[in-house]
């Protein structure tokens, strides 16, 4: 699980979004900040839950330059009949990836190997395509948006000012730090 500042690596897959299949592959993150969202199986209990909370929060993802793919070991027709069938997952507009090769899985270390299925995985991933964070969550632990949000604000902040870290809890607007010698043992 050593994939924080390291590179994601090439892949290619179909995708349901907005009532079209698409293709996507790695070349359609390069430049922009990017989440990909692993999750078990569609039509399950915890996942609808936190596609649908993620859903909520897209609009306001996107204002910040950032493109979400959902990510399971189904097909791209079994996301769109899911999407076709619930309310909750009817409401999603970014791209739900199939991955039922379980290459993309694989290559974010969070294939659960002979289950077939992957693990509640989070991934920030930067424009260059190098992931800055990452949280792995067993099954039956829901993930919350909203703490995702503030974490690739604070993503974002870092990398547009350089020589600054953003502290615990830290919001939008607030106080960072610039580390130095000076501050040591002052915190």
């Amino acid at each position: 699980m050593a994939l924080i500042n390291t590179k994601i690596k090439p892949f290619a897959a179909k995708a349901y979004k907005q009532g079209k299949f698409v293709d996507v592959t790695d070349a359609d993150v390069a430049g922009k900040w990017a989440v990909f969202f692993f999750y078990p199986a569609d039509f399950t209990f915890v996942c609808p839950t936190e596609l649908g909370d993620l859903a909520d929060y897209y609009p306001e993802l996107q204002k910040l330059g950032v493109e979400v793919f959902s990510v399971s070991t189904d097909t791209h027709f079994t996301h769109k009949a899911w999407h076709d069938s619930s309310d909750t997952i009817g409401k999603i507009d970014y791209a739900m990836i199939g991955d039922p090769t379980q290459e993309i899985s694989r290559n974010f270390e969070v294939l659960r190997e002979g289950e077939g299925l992957a693990d509640r995985g989070t991934f920030v991933v930067d424009p260059d395509g190098v992931i800055q964070a990452m949280e792995i969550t067993a099954e039956g632990i829901g993930r919350d948006a909203s703490e995702l949000v503030r974490k690739i604000k604070a993503a974002i902040y870092i990398r547009n000012h350089p020589g600054e870290v953003c502290p615990a809890k830290w919001k939008e607007g607030e106080q960072t730090l610039a580390p130095s010698f000076d501050l040591v043992g002052k915190i």
